[in-house]
């Protein structure tokens, strides 16, 4: 293991262009992946008519993806750390391609819901490209270069949305999924090309009841909190989804502790730093989602209301889209930061920023350019705390052990995305006007997902503020000793 492990430490000999070239391809295929959380937005409101069938079957085509996400994270991770990143790297993205082709070739709701499951399995490709890195790079490019991997999520999916909207607008609707398979099959040769396989594995046995333990508590939990809305949040069928998947997940905690090679390590997972920066993710995750749902409404709502803008699709996809090159801009920034600081403040200051570009749009939301605006300081504030979070989740944790936490690190953004969704739907649902015989969320509707969105962040900077202070400077992470820190370990910066 030591030898494994004193690898990244020789990665300073490979020539500079070498690690650039790492990072690009790793990161293109964040991009990649994370275009399929837009890439059927544009289409959703035509789907019953394309696949001639029910708005409320159709809307699976949206839910697949993020149920499938959410099971295969952790699990890819896992199986990351002990066959090979690189390798489960490969299978999420065949699975994206293959996915993607299913969609382009289908014309009926199974398949599509088939293939959109598909896509959302590729979802690991972030936290494994995380992990890669960690075990690859030199020291003094792993801060900045995580962080730009980590902002690659939000990166994706605000150029998803113009993009996707493009196309529909333009081209058949199964050119979306013909584009992404495409770029699915470039990052696959580039991936082959520039990323090499690490030795760092933990090997061992797949815990394979841990993984359907925590795959059936995560359906239910996920599929009660999106579909909350449409069944009644006290319907039978939501409350008994709720009830059954905090009964299994406590089962499968259970099982996890006396299992010896457990899928999720939740001795490592509760170490306060490691504990703290999760529950700060689910509340970051609403965050930054509340924006995805606020923004494109109020662009497209009718100047009619007196605060809709009246524009179409595609231009709320552009004024969207500045946010994504502002998180792909703020990550050198944020690594800097931490480098000078520790991860745990350049955490808080990313969610103050976001607290910040929610008041901004509370009071500015009646021009084109006040949406831009705020959409770009959320988007420096997203880049701040998704780069930090690697950072401090790595400094906790062995370096056998990175892709698996990573992966958890990343469910946890996703409930909070997923939490947000069903709240905001609940809040506009309720707040609303009537024009023209239709319900359109209200003014006031609007602004209070906003408020919710600002205490989520102020929510994340106090729960941050619980994260251990930094320590002094240990040896590079690629150090055994650093790789593998004890329960107290310092972070990495």
């Amino acid at each position: 293991m030591s030898d494994a492990l004193a690898r990244p430490a020789d990665a300073g000999s490979d020539a500079p262009p070498r690690s650039n070239a790492v990072v690009a391809v790793l990161a293109f295929a964040g991009i990649v992946v994370s275009l399929m959380q837009t890439l059927v937005i544009p289409i959703v409101p035509d789907l019953p008519r394309l696949l001639d069938a029910p708005a409320s079957d159709t809307a699976w085509a949206v839910t697949a993806t993020l149920l499938a996400a959410a099971v295969a994270t952790p699990v890819v991770g896992r199986l990351g750390d002990m066959f090979g990143k690189r390798r489960m790297l490969l299978v999420s993205i065949v699975l994206l391609v293959t996915g993607s082709v299913v969609c382009a070739l289908s014309d009926a709701l199974v398949p599509m819901i088939v293939g959109r499951a598909l896509q959302g399995l590729a979802s690991g490709v972030v936290p494994l490209g995380i992990s890669i890195m960690r075990d690859e790079l030199p020291a003094e490019r792993l801060a900045g270069s995580t962080a730009l991997m980590s902002a690659s999520l939000g990166v994706g999916g605000a150029l998803g949305l113009p993009t996707a909207a493009l196309i529909a607008d333009n081209f058949d609707w199964h050119v979306l999924f013909w584009a992404s398979a495409a770029m699915g099959v470039i990052s696959f040769a580039l991936v082959v090309s520039f990323v090499p396989e690490s030795k760092v594995r933990t090997g061992g046995r797949f815990d394979l009841v841990g993984a359907f333990g925590m795959a059936t508590g995560l359906v239910c939990l996920l599929l009660a909190i999106s579909k909350g809305a449409d069944w009644g949040w006290t319907s039978g069928t939501t409350l008994g989804l709720f009830t059954t998947s905090v009964l299994v997940l406590l089962a499968w905690g259970v099982f996890e502790l006396r299992t010896s090679q457990p899928l999720v390590d939740l001795r490592t997972t509760a170490r306060r730093q490691v504990l703290v920066t999760n529950l700060a993710s689910i509340a970051i995750g609403f965050s930054m989602f509340a924006m995805s749902l606020v923004l494109p409404q109020l662009l497209q709502l009718p100047e009619r209301t007196g605060y809709g803008l009246g524009r179409s699709l595609l231009t709320a996809g552009l004024v969207m889209a500045p946010s994504g090159l502002v998180m792909m801009a703020t990550a050198p920034v944020s690594a800097a930061v931490s480098k000078a600081k520790g991860p745990k403040i350049t955490l808080m200051i990313g969610a103050v920023i976001v607290a910040c570009g929610y008041g901004l749009n509370i009071v500015l939301m009646s021009e084109v350019w006040h949406l831009v605006m705020v959409s770009c300081v959320i988007g420096a504030g997203i880049g701040f705390t998704y780069g930090s979070m690697p950072a401090l989740i790595m400094g906790a944790v062995p370096a056998s052990e990175t892709a698996a936490a990573n992966s958890l690190n990343t469910l946890m953004r996703s409930i909070g995305t997923s939490v947000a969704s069903a709240i905001a739907g609940v809040v506009l649902s309720q707040m609303t006007i009537s024009l023209g015989g239709y319900a359109l969320p209200s003014e006031s509707g609007f602004k209070t997902v906003m408020a919710l969105g600002a205490g989520a962040a102020l929510l994340a900077f106090a729960i941050a503020s619980f994260i251990p202070g930094r320590r002094p400077e240990v040896t590079a992470v690629s150090a055994p000793a650093a790789a593998e820190p004890a329960a107290g370990a310092p972070s990495v910066k």
